[in-house]
């Protein structure tokens, strides 16, 4: 690292982009730095303090939650209330969007959609988990209560998407539609610092990443694009090595700084597919398009051009390095 620029520093630096600016985007990420802070030091220390394992309930997918997602959820919760920059969340732990009541609240031209802690169920085994989260103007007027609208835009009108990975390290990696940039925590300051400026994908990538113990329940062109990933191809680095974690933060990390593909097709199970698109689907398709890749739900059709329909709707993604994508279309497509 050349220069020792916060994420703090870096915010007030880019702000003459947008003439625009209050100072209530700054307030959001503040109120987001903070709470990733709490859950840094909670999951670090969540093997000690009795806070792995399930929680004994389900959100509202139907999915076991974890002792960690519920208290992610709460501090997220917590924070972006706070600070009255934000008039309404909608959580993956949560089974309806969450109105911030407060007259201040009301007035923010904000919302949030996030999943607090993805891959939560790695907590147990000590593996890279993350936060996911996406930014929205409203649409209904300022000073009114948000409304479900509010919520249901497509990809496309994202202000801001990014991610928080606890892991060897923790760090923040977001866009505003301006590239992408990664800043590191460094605990004895508590400062969030960049350390990965103008992320940029590998136009290709040696990697692939896919749950294949569920390789049956595919579609026969993911079927067949995984083939051509194990064959023998010195020419274009093939065969591809095989690298799936389960927890979406850490698989999209690596393969944005290595190059490689994310795959979490349709399946027999799943026909709409299991990802959410709001909370995961949307900000990492931003994420990726920004940083030179390529997010789509099937051939030709960008993530980030569906209309949502509803906020814990389900969604087939494959997100990574550009070349990659387009060689999983010619075979969605054959």
């Amino acid at each position: 690292m050349s220069t020792f620029n916060t994420l703090s520093e870096f915010i007030v630096e880019h702000q003459m982009d947008y003439p625009q600016a209050t100072g209530e985007f700054s307030a959001l990420f503040s109120a987001l730095c903070l709470a990733a802070k709490i859950v840094n030091r909670e999951v670090n220390k969540a093997g000690l303090a009795n806070i792995t394992g399930p929680a004994g309930e389900t959100n509202p997918q139907g999915e076991a939650q974890q002792k960690l997602d519920v208290l992610a959820n709460e501090v997220f919760k917590s924070a972006l209330g706070a600070r009255g920059v934000v008039c309404g969340i909608v959580s993956e732990e949560e089974d309806n969007f969450i109105r911030f009541e407060g007259s201040q609240n009301q007035h923010a031209k904000y919302v949030v959609l996030m999943d607090p802690l993805d891959g939560s169920s790695n907590i147990d085994v000590n593996v890279s988990v993350g936060t996911i989260f996406s930014i929205y103007r409203r649409l209904t007027p300022v000073g009114t209560p948000v409304q479900m609208e509010d919520f249901l835009q497509p990809g496309r009108a994202q202000v801001a998407a990014g991610y928080i990975i606890y892991g060897s390290s923790t760090m923040l990696v977001y866009s505003t539609g301006n590239g992408v940039n990664g800043f590191t925590y460094e605990p004895s300051l508590g400062l969030f610092c960049l350390s990965h400026p103008n992320m940029q994908y590998p136009r290709s990538g040696a990697v692939y990443s896919i749950n294949e113990g569920f390789y049956s329940r595919f579609p026969d062109g993911v079927k067949k694009y995984i083939k051509y990933c194990q064959e023998e191809d010195p020419a274009t680095q093939r065969p591809y090595s095989s690298r799936y974690i389960g927890s979406l933060v850490a698989d999209f990390h690596r393969n944005l700084i290595h190059g490689g593909i994310y795959l979490y097709p349709t399946s027999s199970r799943y026909p709409e597919g299991k990802l959410r698109l709001l909370y995961e689907g949307n900000p990492m398709a931003f994420i990726a398009e920004q940083a030179g890749g390529k997010a789509i739900v099937s051939a030709g059709k960008s993530v980030l051009d569906c209309q949502p329909q509803s906020l814990h709707q389900r969604t087939a993604l494959y997100l990574g390095s550009a070349e990659m994508i387009e060689k999983l279309e010619e075979f969605l497509t054959a």
